[in-house]
């Protein structure tokens, strides 16, 4: 009773002399501040003076007598961080529109009260400790833009309601222990989407995601079924890793025309021929440890990384490609563990320092030695029995 007469007090004294904060988001304020504290080498609420006008507090921002603002711990780089709990006082923030906390050691759940917070864009608490679900309520934030929560220990699904959220632009809940399916989300101005490293399952419906992103990446989790129509629609990716996980079919050949700057396929149970429509333009793509099948197509020649190896490819290696890396434009071919019969190039052709080729186990006697993976392994050739006699 005494610690509250003493807190009325001090608001009392501090309205009087400063007008400013409203009583509400000022005794929100302190009520966060008790849940946590600095680790140690942080100094972040050590000019938290609640005799002084929190406004003028580090990572507190106002607009009139509100708290629209509230950055949380040191935000340069190196900073230990926060620990403690959010405390669901956070809610009586009515006015807030972006809430963050820098990395650090904060545990515990996310207030449901988050939920209350209707102007909130900007939601970011990523590299904590941050356990349990993801609130349902979230999805009651309709102006939410920005959603991060990565880097911490969430379980459970992502809840579908999320997805109908209209305004998001960003969502990154990559690093944490999420399952159950990925929900459908609508807003056609999502444009990053990241949830690699979690434990998501099950299939991807060809409208699951919008046209408008940009930025995918879903590698690392236990997803099935067939993507190309829904990646045949995304046409805007400028990143795309759909890498370790366990989906099947085939790879839309319009694929290989976006504007894409890194492509990670590896590591699935993708089949069937790679054909694509026109020249392709991406930096590095990594079609590795699949079970693609059929010639490799010359129009991967301006590729400058290129993973083909552990699938079942056949014929010869197109002789651009050859031309390419001995120019020292492909920079990186990796042809190992296929079935290609032959390459065209000299036994005594130099390959450049910076550059990398590897052959092994193919349907070949290997005119070259080059330096390969230790995980290619020994063998230098595939055993006649698996090659058709060649």
């Amino acid at each position: 009773m005494l610690i509250i007469t003493i807190t009325i007090l001090l608001f009392l004294v501090f309205q009087q002399c400063n007008a400013m904060l409203h009583p509400i988001d000022f005794l929100a304020l302190q009520a966060i501040h008790k849940s946590l504290k600095d680790l140690p080498g942080s100094n972040f609420f050590g000019s938290w003076d609640f005799t002084s006008d929190p406004c003028n507090f580090p990572g507190v921002y106002c607009a009139n007598d509100k708290v629209i603002t509230l950055n949380l711990g040191d935000p340069r780089a190196g900073s230990p961080g926060l620990t403690g709990r959010l405390d669901p006082s956070i809610g009586k923030l009515s006015s807030l529109a972006e809430f963050t906390v820098v990395p650090g050691r904060i545990f515990g759940s996310l207030p449901e009260t988050l939920s209350q917070l209707k102007n909130l864009r900007f939601l970011g608490v990523s590299r904590n400790f941050i356990s349990g679900r993801i609130p349902a309520g979230l999805g009651m934030i309709r102006k939410l833009q920005t959603l991060d929560l990565g880097y911490n220990q969430l379980s459970g699904n992502i809840p579908w309601v999320v997805g109908t959220i209209p305004t998001l632009s960003n969502v990154i809940l990559n690093h944490n222990r999420l399952s159950g399916s990925v929900p459908v989300f609508l807003s056609q101005k999502l444009t990053r989407f990241d949830l690699k490293h979690n434990q998501l399952s099950g299939y991807l419906l060809p409208r699951s995601l919008p046209s408008s992103l940009e930025y995918l990446s879903l590698s690392w989790n236990q997803l099935t079924g067939q993507v190309d129509h829904l990646l045949s629609r995304l046409n805007r990716l400028n990143y795309l890793d759909l890498s370790s996980n366990r989906f099947t079919g085939s790879i839309p050949g319009n694929l290989f025309r976006f504007p894409l700057t890194n492509l990670q396929l590896q590591r699935n149970q993708f089949t069937g021929p790679v054909y694509p429509m026109g020249q392709v333009r991406i930096p590095i793509v990594d079609l590795s440890f699949n079970r693609f099948s059929g010639q490799i197509s010359p129009l991967f020649s301006s590729v400058q990384v290129l993973y083909m190896n552990n699938n079942r490819f056949t014929g010869q290696v197109p002789g651009i490609m050859v031309d390419r890396l001995l120019s020292a434009n492909i920079r990186v071919l990796y042809l190992q563990h296929n079935f290609l019969t032959g390459i065209a190039i000299n036994p005594a052709a130099e390959i450049p320092v910076r550059c990398s080729l590897c052959l092994q186990y193919n349907c070949m006697v290997l005119p070259v030695q080059t330096p390969c993976p230790l995980k290619a392994g020994k063998q230098k050739s595939r055993p006649t029995a698996q090659c058709g006699g060649w």
